[in-house]
């Protein structure tokens, strides 16, 4: 597996004070949470490849111009997903064998896609919640992986679905709330 983590983020890894925060993420810890959550969400839903994941870190003005340009949504958000496999049913990665452009041609890697973070939300987040920083930075590479592996939540079953999916794959690395 690769994961390619990219920081954009011009401000302290992550401003703590408030009491719900324990302690600061360190780009390693950042690098770890993400390999560990990547890892696990491929692992429940049992991908058998090996892939390539893209993961950018950076803040509320950067995410608002990408959710600008490519969701016509003129608003900063905590996490966009950029898939670049289709799949017949969420999860299913049958016949991706015979679909050569899916894969690194280098690294033999089925190419998933990329998650873009902002630690401006997820830091905002985290305290509106009561929880750790650790907890909703591992969340929303959670749910992004989700929508790399076609899941979505556009209706509220699809909603429950992705929710029920996400708590698993935390609590397999027991990160819980």
């Amino acid at each position: 597996m690769t994961v390619t983590i990219e920081n954009e983020y011009q401000g302290p890894l992550l401003k703590l004070g408030d009491q719900h925060f324990q302690g600061f993420l360190s780009p390693d810890e950042y690098t770890g949470i993400a390999e560990d959550v990547i890892n696990a969400a491929l692992d429940h839903e049992e991908c058998p490849y090996e892939t390539d994941v893209s993961l950018l870190l950076t803040d509320d003005t950067s995410i608002e111009e990408l959710n600008t340009q490519f969701r016509n949504i003129d608003k900063s958000t905590d996490v966009l997903s950029f898939p670049l496999v289709s799949y017949e049913k969420p999860g299913c990665f049958d016949g991706f064998d015979d679909m050569d452009e899916l894969f690194d041609p280098d690294s033999g890697e089925l190419m998933l896609g990329d998650i873009v973070i902002s630690i401006d939300h997820c830091v905002k987040q985290a305290g509106e919640y009561g929880h750790t920083v650790r907890r909703e930075f591992a969340f929303l590479i959670a749910h992004s992986m989700l929508h790399l592996m076609g899941y979505d939540h556009m209706s509220e079953a699809e909603a429950a679905e992705m929710e029920r999916r996400q708590e698993e794959i935390l609590e397999s690395l027991g990160i819980r709330r």
